[in-house]
């Protein structure tokens, strides 16, 4: 799949040959997804909003013969149990092609930044540069952020 119409996904960034980021894929870009070899799909964003999310994006991504994770993540309320979510996702998923999207993207820059140091052991600087390349996050992200690396540095 040509890297030029997977970049017409909302915030698309490509991490790795195995994983990429974006914000909300339509129907069409679900298929641009499937077309490039992805075989599970983890979102993070909420069914809430129909300008945020599809009707029946676990139904689209059957249909296309790609697995589906969904951890609904409230923007404003982040939580360990999220997190511990989709590390678990994340690790079942590893060796796979896996493509991991929220609405905008943010959710995601800050998730796999934590699971990079985590459980990858890479340097922070290294891990969020998603992240800062895409946002800055408000108060309530820099304090999960905060909070989680300093329960992992003391456990």
């Amino acid at each position: 799949m040509n890297e030029i119409v997977l970049s017409s996904i909302y915030n698309y960034r490509p991490v790795d040959d195995r994983l990429a980021t974006s914000g909300q894929p339509t129907e069409a870009q679900l298929q641009m997804i499937a077309a490039a070899g992805y075989t599970t799909v983890i979102n993070l964003a909420l069914h809430d909003d129909p300008r945020y999310s599809l009707p029946d994006e676990a139904g689209s991504l059957q249909a296309l013969g790609i697995a589906y994770e969904h951890i609904p993540v409230a923007f404003a309320a982040p939580t360990e149990a999220d997190l511990q979510a989709f590390f678990h996702a994340m690790n079942v998923h590893a060796g796979e092609k896996v493509w991991v999207h929220c609405a905008a993207n943010m959710r995601v820059s800050v998730f796999l930044g934590l699971y990079r140091v985590i459980e990858q052991g890479y340097d922070e600087d290294t891990a969020f540069m998603l992240m800062h390349d895409l946002w800055k996050p408000d108060k309530v992200w820099w304090s999960f952020i905060a909070d989680t690396l300093l329960q992992h540095r003391s456990s």
